[in-house]
């Protein structure tokens, strides 16, 4: 084993030869949104996210699916479909499931990917020097709390779920051959509460310029209304102790920063001389920070 409990890494790694790794993982919830087809999808690319985050590629899954016993049969099979369309864009087979009678909806993937064994990316390891890199832009939280209450604009919820259906396939290859210190993706804990798990492993601070994070559009606007849902208190709770604010940050913005997301981006620890202007624009992050020697505490929040 190579990568198991010890370190809240995303996805456990399996040495199978002197080639290659297995890189295993698991993920499933509750409705996100109205669509079925599009639940299905979400649902794909969030689990496939997992062994993207370890440089990996995804190879087969398997489907994990609750529903009750008297419900619609074709909304199940939209469900199906659209969690099957988005693991063919992945180039990842579906090769059985499990399915259980339950009243609450839950959809889902194991995943199996290959890495080399001494070539895959955790989520400790990262350096003093190091660029901190997202992605995507945060807010898929609020903006699903938003929409269930009707309150969320048609266009953001559009862009929020194109984000969501957006695989972290082609961020993971724009890193290939770089030197990746640390990787992992932003989902249920939000951004503060993965980067407080990526510090901890790597023993250094983080120090994040809060106005750099990019947000989902509306997302503001949300957090200002109080659309919060109820694992961003709990983030709150299990990352806030970690943070030192050394200036003083917009009450919203704070809240989106503990906001639970979905199939979120890659958040990565990169050595600085792979990481300059023209390469975070043309691969598609952001930078929003950087790593520093260990503090008080792991994360230095500022806004600059």
């Amino acid at each position: 084993m190579l990568a198991g409990f010890e370190t809240a890494d995303d996805a456990g790694v399996y040495k199978l030869t002197e080639d290659c790794a297995l890189i295993q993982t698991v993920d499933f919830f509750t409705p996100i949104v109205d669509d079925p087809y599009t639940y299905g999808a979400i649902a794909a690319a969030n689990a496939l996210s997992d062994v993207y985050a370890m440089g990996g590629k995804p190879i087969s899954a398997v489907s994990i699916v609750a529903f009750p016993g008297n419900g619609d049969p074709d909304l199940l099979l939209e469900v199906l479909q659209g969690g099957a369309e988005k693991m063919r864009e992945a180039a990842c087979s579906v090769i059985g499931g499990h399915s259980v009678s339950d009243e609450e909806v839950k959809f889902g993937y194991a995943v199996t990917g290959v890495a080399h064994p001494k070539r895959f990316w955790r989520n400790v390891g990262a350096r003093p020097g190091d660029t901190l890199l997202l992605s995507k832009p945060i807010g898929t939280g609020v903006i699903s709390t938003a929409a269930k209450r009707g309150d969320a604009a048609a266009s953001d919820v559009t862009a929020s779920i194109a984000s969501m259906l957006e695989l972290n396939r082609a961020a993971a290859e724009a890193l290939d051959g770089l030197n990746v210190h640390a990787c992992t993706d932003v989902t249920g804990f939000g951004l503060l509460g993965h980067l407080k798990e990526l510090c901890a492993g790597s023993e250094i601070t983080a120090a994040v310029n809060a106005s750099a994070v990019p947000l989902l559009s509306g997302a503001l606007t949300y957090s200002h209304e109080k659309a919060h849902a109820g694992g961003l208190k709990n983030n709150r709770e299990f990352a806030g102790c970690a943070v030192e604010y050394a200036s003083k940050i917009d009450p919203d913005l704070d809240a989106l920063l503990y906001d639970p997301q979905t199939s979120g981006g890659l958040l990565v620890a990169i050595d600085s001389d792979d990481s300059p202007e023209a390469m975070i624009r043309h691969r598609g992050f952001h930078r929003i920070g950087k790593v520093i020697a260990r503090e008080a505490k792991p994360i230095r929040l500022l806004n600059s």
